[in-house]
């Protein structure tokens, strides 16, 4: 490890060391920014009977429709930015700007750290739908800052996120199209902060704590700086621009401002994907490691090395998160859903490994390395017990080895 005994990961410091799990979805008191109540319900899960009863949804969709109706332009020319990648959720929020509105979308792209075959296709797939710019990044500089990320935060995805939030603004400011449009807060519908809960926004003053652990840009450039991963020279010559935000003056002076989708209509996965479907996307002929659905996340190759460490961190992995949100929405029983959980969390995604630690310039023995690492920083979670680790908490009450 570049910095033995390090993590820059804030989040870790406030994890209850009693763990517990919902009693209505999958998700455990671990998830960062979770709430639960007195009869042990999560956050989620109590947004999830908002929506359903207490929101007013027409109301909501005439907010959306004056919105939009002030943005539009008469000439054709580009009226709202939409980030995304091409997946289901980037597809319905298109669509429905586009055909249901009729705005003039410019969608971006952060580009994923290496295409899937069946991203690549579906990214190709709402290109021939709408205008979209790409931002490749550097290879070199951000597969450096994956590694630094994998080490320092536990999650070598860390830098798509700074671009995926930012350049979006770039964007914005740079075309003078100052409404961008993503698609849900995941905070909110996930079970994270609820700070944002009541507006369709939120502003990059919330970026650090809710979506960088703490630890934005600039502190990972100067400890690759000081690992010789980068120079000054690299740090101060604009090399990493695109990661950051415009200034805010520049917002200011554009009236810049991102809105969520999800805050506008019933945000529900399932029914996004049968959307995207009529527009040409297309799931996978099998499931995703680590989870059973076939039609989310489905555009890089590092994906898997996102959710994997997080079973070290927080010791549940993608398929309880995908699974919760169908139990809310009724697709599958919570005791089914516990036995896919039984059977795919914290599956290890050995179909891109190789590329993976090519891609972040690391031995086999340096990626253990970095995840036994936050599982010894997660006592409560993890025992070793002779060359195995074992998990101390599931929700089906018992034990995992590893």
């Amino acid at each position: 490890m570049l910095f033995p005994g390090l993590t820059l990961d804030k989040q870790l410091a406030n994890r209850p060391q009693d763990v517990k799990f919902c009693k209505k979805c999958t998700l455990s008191n671990q998830r960062p920014r979770i709430t639960f109540d007195a009869n042990g319900v999560c956050s989620a899960c109590n947004y999830a009977a908002e929506k359903e009863n207490s929101i007013d949804w027409a109301d909501r969709e005439n907010q959306l429709a004056a919105l939009l109706s002030k943005h539009r332009s008469k000439d054709g020319s580009y009226d709202v930015i939409v980030p995304g990648s091409g997946g289901k959720d980037t597809v319905y929020v298109t669509g429905v700007l586009k055909n249901e509105y009729g705005m003039h979308p410019l969608c971006v792209t952060w580009s994923p750290f290496e295409y899937t075959e069946i991203g690549r296709r579906n990214f190709d797939a709402w290109n021939k739908y709408a205008d979209v710019i790409t931002m490749f990044p550097n290879k070199d500089h951000h597969a450096k800052l994956a590694r630094l990320a994998f080490e320092l935060l536990g999650d070598p995805w860390q830098p798509f996120t700074y671009g995926q939030k930012a350049y979006a603004m770039q964007m914005a400011v740079r075309f003078k199209v100052p409404l961008i449009f993503y698609g849900e807060s995941g905070e909110v519908e996930y079970g994270g902060s609820e700070k944002n809960k009541a507006k369709p926004f939120e502003s990059p003053e919330d970026w650090n704590n809710l979506y960088f652990k703490g630890a934005g840009l600039d502190t990972l450039l100067m400890k690759g700086v000081e690992a010789e991963l980068f120079t000054l020279d690299d740090v101060d010559t604009g090399a990493f621009s695109m990661y950051s935000p415009p200034t805010p003056n520049d917002m200011f002076d554009l009236g810049a401002q991102m809105h969520w989708m999800s805050y506008y209509r019933p945000w529900d996965s399932v029914e996004n994907y049968e959307y995207a479907r009529q527009l040409g996307f297309k799931a996978a002929d099998v499931r995703s490691e680590g989870t059973y659905t076939t039609w989310a996340s489905l555009d890089d190759k590092q994906d898997g090395f996102h959710h994997y460490p997080t079973y070290a961190k927080f010791g549940t992995c993608r398929c309880t998160s995908d699974l919760a949100g169908s139990v809310r929405a009724g697709l599958i029983s919570r005791d089914d859903a516990i036995d896919l959980i039984r059977d795919y969390d914290g599956e290890f995604p050995s179909n891109h490994y190789a590329w993976f630690l090519d891609h972040l310039g690391i031995t086999d023995a340096e990626f253990w390395e970095v995840i036994d690492f936050y599982r010894g920083l997660s006592g409560h979670l993890w025992a070793k017990r002779g060359d195995k680790w074992v998990l101390k908490h599931t929700i089906w009450s018992g034990e995992k080895e590893i």
